[in-house]
């Protein structure tokens, strides 16, 4: 009785074939893996951390999270699966939740890039990226207007003065508004960043110990402060710091009781700093005593908190009205002539008039001047 053939059993006119199936995977493969957006998203981002900032990888997270998030609610399982009617489906959705035009068209944007993405490695058509329609913002709007006004963070700055004098609420809000610094720049100061014979601070980019700049190394500078500044910072030092140390061994300026605090506490400690209702009756009715918005988790919901972002611009605006040439602001607080003036300089009508113009005042009344006509 004869036996079937073994399967590795080799012709004698032609050379053995070993083939093993080999299923496709994330990481290459025979196809194009299956991946689900979220999968899709993270291969990405995790892509971009080459060569971009970890600020701006984190800001392209917010902006596709709720992408991601709406493609599992309704089901697609795979990012290849995503049409123009999704597309649509998913800007109308975002249009229903009442989002500023500038917002979504940064949402939508980031989303094309996404795509290109997938089209480069063919998870989808090539055709998708140009089925999102991010809208037309008018330049007017391309900016926020939402800004910590130089009142009111007078009225805080006050507020600490007599109350809580070199508190961390107190120290960060003051940091932050006499440098005009980012969120990341202030979470990454060491003790040793802080120089009061020479009253300024020493901004240092540190990547491999999870401290980077926004620019990297061309973000490196030393700061100037006021002696208002420093006088927080140093009762701070004396009464309200903790002896930490962060995992890398350095001693952070600003300390949590587990060492250098995390971005998102920084951000969460400066919303709780600029409740307006620490120095002023509620603008929004609600009772200080009762007020959800006073808890640490929930300050960001407070519609007159302000964000670590919205303090630097309102710091930079107030730097410039205050006089200093915008190529000295733009130093201090690293970025370009371009990019600051277009974002970040955001004067009201009144205090243009009151500030800038006012040098130029006297040069507008009748007097004894050469050249009067006759």
């Amino acid at each position: 009785m004869s036996s079937a053939p073994d399967v590795f059993e080799a012709s004698l006119d032609e050379p053995p074939k070993y083939e093993v199936p080999i299923e496709g995977t994330t990481d290459g493969g025979d196809r194009v893996p299956d991946l689900s957006p979220r999968e899709a998203l993270e291969r990405w981002l995790n892509k971009l951390r080459v060569s971009r900032s970890e600020s701006t990888v984190s800001a392209y997270h917010y902006r596709l999270k709720h992408f991601v998030e709406w493609c599992e609610e309704v089901g697609i399982s795979e990012v290849g699966q995503v049409n123009g009617w999704d597309i649509e489906s998913y800007e109308t959705s975002r249009r229903e939740q009442g989002l500023e035009p500038i917002t979504l068209n940064n949402e939508l944007g980031t989303l094309q890039s996404f795509f290109e993405y997938c089209v480069k490695v063919e998870l989808v058509d090539e055709g998708l990226p140009t089925k999102v329609d991010p809208p037309v913002v008018p330049a007017a709007d391309q900016v926020s207007k939402v800004r910590l006004h130089t009142d009111r963070a007078q009225a805080l700055l006050t507020h600490y003065v007599a109350t809580e004098c070199g508190s961390r609420a107190h120290t960060l809000l003051a940091l932050a508004w006499f440098t005009g610094a980012r969120l990341g720049a202030l979470r990454g100061l060491d003790l040793e960043d802080y120089d009061r014979e020479q009253q300024c601070l020493k901004f240092t980019h540190r990547p491999r110990e999870e401290t980077p700049l926004k620019n990297g190394a061309d973000g490196e500078r030393f700061v100037g402060l006021p002696k208002q500044a420093c006088d927080v910072v140093d009762a701070y030092i004396q009464k309200h710091r903790l002896e930490k140390y962060d995992d890398y061994g350095r001693r952070p300026l600003l300390t949590s009781e587990r060492g250098r605090p995390s971005t998102n506490a920084v951000r969460a400690w400066m919303y709780l700093a600029t409740v307006p209702c620490l120095h002023s009756p509620c603008p929004h009715g609600n009772d200080p005593d009762t007020c959800n918005f006073l808890d640490y988790s929930a300050a960001s919901k407070c519609p007159s908190s302000r964000s670590p972002h919205q303090v630097r611009t309102g710091s930079i605006t107030w730097q410039l009205n205050r006089g200093i040439p915008p190529e000295r602001v733009a130093e201090r607080v690293n970025t370009s002539i371009e990019v600051l003036l277009r974002h970040y300089d955001q004067p009201t009508r009144m205090e243009e008039m009151r500030e800038r113009r006012r040098p130029y005042l006297d040069r507008l009344s009748f007097g004894d001047e050469e050249g009067d006509d006759r």
